[in-house]
């Protein structure tokens, strides 16, 4: 009886030991993952894609075009704009991101149109390393003319500035 209870306390106690390192390590895992922030700038190599491509069916659903300035990339949601800066010569270009690409197994960060590569000078190189960063988009409305917001004192009467200058609480 007394070797089935020392069992029974060693696999309780073993047990406790292999658990409360295991809880602590998911604690860790939960903590790390509130404070962990997304990646926004990317540095890495860059390929082009163009007539071969052409009218072929993008991750957006639209037909490719060489002639406009897109790329695909994972590493961004479909749609964002992007400024793509060539590091060997500085030279820069905004795209959106239209597409998946390139097969991660390659080690390349972005795929853009033929155009964007053009822009960029690296047309006959075929891979040139890039420096990646988004740009934030501001959405504006023009406020109209007789838009209501503020009354100024044109569209006021005269009898209304001078009730207004005269009547000063005391």
């Amino acid at each position: 009886m007394r070797t089935q209870l020392r069992v029974i306390g060693l696999v309780v106690v073993a047990s406790l030991l292999w658990i409360t390192p295991m809880f602590a390590v998911s604690q860790g895992a939960k903590v790390q993952s509130k404070a962990r922030k997304f990646k926004t700038q990317y540095v890495g190599t860059a390929s082009w894609y163009g007539e071969k491509r052409q009218g072929l069916k993008m991750a957006k659903g639209q037909p490719f075009d060489r002639q406009k300035l897109t790329a695909g990339s994972w590493y961004f949601p479909l749609g964002t704009k992007v400024r793509v800066v060539n590091v060997k010569n500085g030279e820069s270009v905004v795209v959106t991101i239209t597409d998946r690409g390139p097969n991660l197994r390659l080690h390349r960060i972005l795929d853009l149109s033929e155009a964007a590569a053009e822009r960029l000078g690296y047309v006959g190189q075929g891979l040139t390393p890039v420096f990646i960063y988004p740009v934030p988009s501001f959405e504006t409305k023009a406020a109209g003319f007789d838009s209501g917001l503020t009354r100024t004192p044109a569209s006021q009467g005269p009898g209304e500035l001078e009730a207004k200058a005269i009547a000063v609480p005391m």
